[in-house]
């Protein structure tokens, strides 16, 4: 029988988690289907909701002056709308033949099963954390949630040295060494790679490291860290790699995340190399007609490459909500896939990148060029024209543009979105040297770096075509 003949007309939805992904999702679903259609119930682990876990570095760092900033619509707002939010409540497990989730409370541990017609699983991803001597110390603290962020301004609040140890160096490792430069402490970063921001190619990368060193900030490349070390209080005192201490008086963990999957592992349904849920165009999980998936737990199309992908981006999530939201609602949405989009700063550092780098090419067996140019973000002769640094790649035999790095300082980083349209649309380098972009001298050289770099690929490819 389905769940919905026992309660009428009205069918039940039950979303698993309350961030981007789940409450846009509800939202939506909500909007094109009332109260009376539709009963919405909601379960989130924590204690807050649609909240932008991107801003919790810009949080303990100063810029956003108070936590409630960053929470873009309450629980008490949620539920104004008719959807069941109940916070401080985990979901267990999920009975796909019974069509059914079991929650517990986290406070007085009571659990009960719930049961639904339309399910969406929305548990995002969780942070990596090696399993390593006093990696659970006081002063050791992860920033994927609020009360991560809380947890850990309330240990700067306590603790009286002003030595930082972030380990990691992608983009929560750098942007965490700005926050902590910010609150005055001496940082060093502890990265396993040859170079910060892997995301980068290590050319680019190697430009980041010059820079957070030039800010005072301490880079150890190609370490692995062994363990944490402790006081005699059981607080962390230091870092260490191999036979190398770095003191520490707080130690912020940027190492990346993995999606939360256990629970859809154990019901069976499917998940990618990455390890995130598989979905199709419309959200839906593959194989299951009624059960959608969005947000950081999942994996999606690289439109570049044409593989599956793990990205965790707010971005994406949001984007994942309004859809299953629409699929859930009666309508009809697609998300076509990605080409990895990614934006960050160290200070004053712009950082940005857009589709492939150099051994993701070669991993899918393309034949490229790659350039690097140096131009400025403004007409030369204009006050404060500050350089950056750009590095593209093209396919060999079409001329198609496969991926844009960018590094430099104010007017730099978002100059990364002209690729990103260049590319969802599949352009080639040749195609882009003819882009009508807005141009002044407080703005942009007359050639924009962009098109500066994809005339030297042009350029470079044309013998090989």
């Amino acid at each position: 029988m389905n769940m919905s003949d026992a309660r009428g007309a009205r069918e039940r939805l039950v979303v698993i988690g309350g961030d981007a992904a789940g409450m846009s999702a509800a939202s939506q679903a909500r909007r094109l289907k009332g109260p009376d259609e539709l009963e919405i119930v909601a379960f989130e682990r924590g204690h807050f909701t649609s909240f932008s876990a991107c801003g919790i570095p810009y949080w303990v760092g100063g810029d956003v002056p108070d936590r409630d900033r960053l929470i873009a619509r309450t629980a008490e707002e949620h539920r104004a709308r008719d959807i069941d939010l109940r916070l401080r409540t985990e979901v267990t497990e999920i009975d796909l033949d019974r069509g059914r989730v079991r929650a517990r409370e986290v406070g007085s541990g009571a659990a009960s099963w719930t049961s639904y017609d339309k399910l969406v699983i929305a548990t995002g991803a969780r942070p990596i954390r090696p399993e390593l001597p006093g990696m659970d110390a006081p002063g050791v603290h992860g920033v994927q949630t609020l009360d991560d962020g809380q947890a850990l301004l309330d240990t700067l609040s306590r603790t009286r040295g002003r030595r930082a140890v972030v380990v990691g160096a992608g983009y929560i490792g750098v942007e965490m060494a700005e926050a902590m430069i910010r609150r005055g402490y001496e940082v060093t970063v502890v990265n396993r790679g040859e170079e910060p921001m892997a995301t980068l190619d290590p050319d680019m990368g190697r430009l980041v490291r010059e820079a957070m060193e030039g800010m005072g900030i301490t880079m150890v490349n190609d370490a692995e860290v062994t363990g944490l070390l402790t006081g005699d209080d059981g607080a962390v005192r230091a870092v260490a790699t191999g036979e190398t201490e770095y003191p520490a008086d707080v130690v912020v963990l940027g190492i990346g995340v993995r999606p939360e999957t256990a629970l859809a592992r154990a019901a069976g349904l499917p998940l990618g190399e990455h390890g995130g849920l598989l979905t199709d165009r419309s959200m839906r999980v593959r194989g299951h007609e009624n059960v959608w998936a969005g947000g950081d737990c999942v994996e999606v199309l690289d439109l570049v490459s044409g593989q599956q992908r793990h990205i965790p981006l707010g971005t994406h999530a949001n984007k994942h909500g309004q859809i299953i939201g629409a699929g859930v609602g009666g309508g009809y949405a697609t998300f076509p896939g990605v080409v990895g989009t990614a934006v960050s700063k160290v200070c004053d550092l712009e950082i940005a990148r857009t589709g492939l780098r150099e051994k993701d090419a070669r991993r899918v067996g393309l034949r490229f060029e790659a350039v690097t140019i140096e131009s400025t973000s403004r007409a030369g002769y204009y006050p404060n024209a500050s350089p950056m640094t750009v590095k593209m790649l093209a396919e060999l035999r079409t001329g198609r543009l496969l991926g844009v790095q960018i590094v430099g300082r104010e007017g730099a980083g978002k100059r990364v979105d002209i690729a990103a349209v260049a590319l969802t649309a599949g352009m080639t380098v040749e195609q882009m040297t003819a882009l009508d972009l807005g141009y002044a001298p407080p703005f942009s050289p007359v050639w924009d770096p962009i098109l500066v770099a994809a005339r030297r690929a042009t350029a470079k490819i044309r013998p090989a075509v």
